[in-house]
């Protein structure tokens, strides 16, 4: 049963039922009566909220890039100096959502599965992600806190793609680290890595901890 403190709306409780199961097996192999149940709903209220499968498989794929832009948020205006300052926030999306999702949370999963899709949400997601990306890397020049580079539109698609690698090879990389690099111990250890490279190139050394005495 539903937990009493699940204020969510009814369409947004079968909307999230929808992203876990989209994310855990493919939204094709996913039926309308398999969403109902996880949803402890009739599949007559699935469709007269969302009118089919397509409809909210739609609205599932709009949450997601509202949430992604949200934690892309934190990178533009007032946050450009993150990117620099591992300290002031989140510094990459990846570092966003170990810091503001639950280490079960489907996101990354569907994201996942969106991105290697030939759809056109996968299109509009990777546009938008990467106008983002566009939107942030300008801030920061505009700060003075980066260089656009020869190519700033190249710059801003390197930065992205890097950053998406860590949803895309989650699984293949939590294997040869041995901790998942979306959770908040993977970040610990990541972060720093990636921010010596983006500020001082394969030849600068990660800051040191705070009290680090080694």
């Amino acid at each position: 049963m539903r937990s009493i403190g699940d204020d969510r709306t009814t369409r947004a409780i079968i909307r999230d039922e929808a992203l876990r199961l989209f994310a855990a097996g493919g939204p094709e192999t996913v039926t309308l009566r398999q969403i109902a149940a996880a949803a402890r709903v009739s599949p007559g209220l699935v469709v007269h909220h969302f009118g089919s499968k397509d409809g909210l498989r739609k609205e599932v794929d709009q949450h997601v890039l509202d949430v992604f832009e949200a934690m892309l948020g934190e990178l533009t205006g007032e946050g450009g100096a993150e990117l620099l300052d591992p300290g002031a926030g989140a510094s990459s999306l990846s570092e966003a959502f170990a810091r503001h999702l639950p280490a079960d949370s489907p996101l990354p999963g569907y994201l996942r599965r969106l991105l290697l899709s030939d759809t056109d949400a996968a299109r509009l997601l990777f546009r938008r992600l990467y106008e983002l990306s566009r939107a942030a890397l300008d801030g920061l020049v505009a700060a003075g806190l980066a260089a656009p580079g020869r190519d700033p539109a190249v710059r801003a698609a390197f930065l992205l793609a890097n950053d998406l690698a860590l949803f895309l090879l989650r699984d293949r990389l939590t294997e040869v680290l041995g901790t998942d690099p979306l959770s908040t111990d993977g970040m610990t250890r990541w972060a720093p890595e990636m921010l010596s490279v983006y500020a001082g190139g394969l030849t600068a050394a990660p800051p040191q901890p705070p009290g680090d005495a080694r």
